[in-house]
């Protein structure tokens, strides 16, 4: 015991050391391991322990560099610098303006004159290789991209220099930096609206835990005091050792200890995991509430189902950002309902559907009709639903700009359960069913 004690505090030493480097320091294992007195191995692990905890980046080319920590409420606007990354740019001048956040980009594809009513402070011009529009643009407020690898004069990039305005070069053409550039503004957008564990506990607030020297009369009294009828036990090293439930302890002495009660290897959860991901573990589980662990297995928080579901239910009443590929695809089906009032949705087979040899893909249709399962059942239940399991069927080729209705039909439904038929028709022509067991997540 007294060994692993002191690998876990090496571990906690190590990361302390990374943490206090200079914002820019790159960092070598193989020099860390020296320095530190430990192995490779040690110093790898403390590394990668570091990148998680967003202190550390490791990037091609440039190795593993200390960076400072990004706050969690990620920015919706991008730094030039993000753009620097995104569009594998190098700089020609105007650095110490890569922290600044754009808020639109112009392309460059008029005369300058027109140009000079789309460019204002805080927006990236993107244009080639056009001297007097970078001029106009850095003069303007405008941070600078040249496409197609071109560069810029001597008298623009002193310009840049003196206003801490960023221009630099990507050899890409423009309509791939502008593609690059929107789904990075996509991406950071669904990562903004996807809430995670860090979002809904309290790291500093008092954890209520038991020791594994704790008596049944403890765990009544902890139970009673925080309403959890499950508890986690940690050793002295606030590690989690296991779960004790209060309904278990009925009919016992008070006195008696609840090593015997432990139930080991809990199911547990990260800060960084997604609420959705939380909600699923704790209804496979069947459990009400979740540890929340870091990387040593040390107990940092609990959150409990109620609270995860509360959070979901309100992260949804917000304005949908960004399109995941889910959306994307349902974006062409729109709902409707027959004389019974029972909802059915049809739309077309758009080509983005389409494989590279020009057939309908089968996960996209199977996509179609897991969404119109899950939408039905949300539907028909007021709850929302994950995959259990899923049998599908393809019975005929559809082809690209054919229009399809899909049709749900209930089969069976519980509490916690539903089975959904699925038919995709085309012409009143079977193409696709399927048959999806789904499970509440409001109920474990």
């Amino acid at each position: 015991m007294e060994g692993r004690d002191e690998t876990i505090t090496k571990h906690e030493q190590l990361l302390q050391h990374i943490e206090g480097l200079k914002i820019g320091t790159k960092i070598s294992v193989r020099k860390l391991a020296k320095e530190m007195s430990v192995s490779e191995g040690t110093a790898y692990r403390a590394v990668k322990d570091a990148e998680n905890l967003g202190i550390v980046v490791t990037k091609e080319r440039i190795g593993t560099v200390r960076v400072e920590k990004k706050p969690r409420n990620i920015s919706e606007q991008l730094t030039f610098a993000d753009v620097v990354e995104i569009v594998e740019g190098h700089m020609i001048g105007g650095a110490d303006g890569l922290n600044k956040h754009l808020h639109k980009y112009v392309i460059g594809a008029m005369e300058v004159d027109a140009m000079a009513r789309y460019i204002d402070a805080g927006s990236l011009l993107i244009v080639g290789n056009r001297a007097d529009a970078h001029s106009l643009a850095l003069e303007q407020g405008a941070g600078v991209l040249i496409t197609g690898g071109f560069g810029t004069s001597r008298e623009v990039k002193e310009l840049a220099d003196t206003l801490d305005l960023p221009i630099f070069s990507s050899r890409h053409d423009t309509f791939t930096v502008a593609s690059l550039i929107n789904r990075a503004i996509f991406d950071r957008l669904i990562k903004k609206k996807i809430m995670i564990v860090e979002d809904i506990v309290n790291t500093r607030a008092k954890i209520h835990a038991l020791k594994l020297s704790s008596t049944v009369a403890d765990c009544k009294a902890l139970a009673d005091q925080t309403g959890q009828l499950r508890l986690p036990v940690i050793d002295e090293w606030n590690r989690v050792l296991g779960i004790v439930n209060r309904s278990d302890m009925k009919g016992l002495p008070d006195g008696q200890s609840i090593e015997k009660l432990l139930v080991r290897n809990p199911v547990t959860a990260g800060l960084q995991t997604s609420l959705a991901s939380a909600a699923q573990l704790m209804m496979w589980e069947g459990v009400d509430f979740l540890p929340i662990v870091d990387r040593n297995r040390k107990l940092v928080a609990t959150v409990s189902r109620k609270e995860v579901l509360q959070a979901m239910r309100d992260a949804r009443k917000q304005p949908q950002l960004g399109e995941t590929f889910d959306h994307l695809i349902w974006n062409g089906f729109a709902d409707e309902r027959d004389e019974e009032g029972r909802l059915f949705f049809h739309g077309f087979i758009t080509p983005q559907m389409a494989t590279d040899l020009g057939t309908i893909s089968e996960g996209i249709l199977t996509t179609v009709m897991t969404q119109a399962a899950l939408r039905a059942a949300k539907d028909m239940t007021g709850n929302d639903f994950v995959l259990d399991n899923m049998s599908t069927y393809f019975v005929r080729p559809v082809q690209i700009e054919d229009p399809v209705t899909v049709m749900p039909r209930l089969l069976e439904a519980s509490r916690r359960t539903c089975k959904i038929e699925i038919e995709m028709l085309h012409d009143d022509s079977l193409v696709a069913k399927a048959v999806l067991t789904l499970h509440s997540i409001e109920h474990g």
